[in-house]
């Protein structure tokens, strides 16, 4: 069986935080979500984070078009992406979505266009 990633279960959480947790930053989640259902691929990132940067050029250089969320850089708006890392479980930037799935960032995504599977994916 795969590993799952562990959740605090809610019932863990004291009844007087439950809603700020639950609502914490969730309009910014509320917009990914939104983008991921529209767009077959989203990059999820920041200005100037050059791995952000690496994973639109590598789209661009597959031909893949792609639909961006760039939020804040090193100095700004890190709430707002801290709450995209809390609900994905993923650690870093790029959150890179193909058809509603989150691939992992540059190198993931490097890999699957090396592999043809991005093309697979969004044929």
């Amino acid at each position: 069986m795969p590993a799952s990633r562990a959740l605090l279960p809610e019932d863990q959480l004291h009844p007087a935080i439950r809603e700020r947790v639950a609502g914490w930053h969730a309009a910014t989640v509320a917009e990914a979500q939104a983008a991921i259902a529209r767009h077959a691929v989203v990059v999820i990132g920041m200005h100037q984070n050059p791995f952000v940067k690496k994973a639109r050029a590598a789209l661009d250089a597959a031909g893949v078009a792609h639909h961006d969320i760039l939020i804040g850089n090193y100095f700004s708006e890190w709430r707002r992406r801290t709450a995209l890392k809390l609900w994905t479980g993923w650690p870093t930037f790029p959150m890179v979505f193909v058809k509603g799935l989150l691939v992992g960032g540059a190198d993931d995504l490097n890999a699957l266009i090396a592999s043809g599977e991005l093309k697979q994916r969004l044929a």
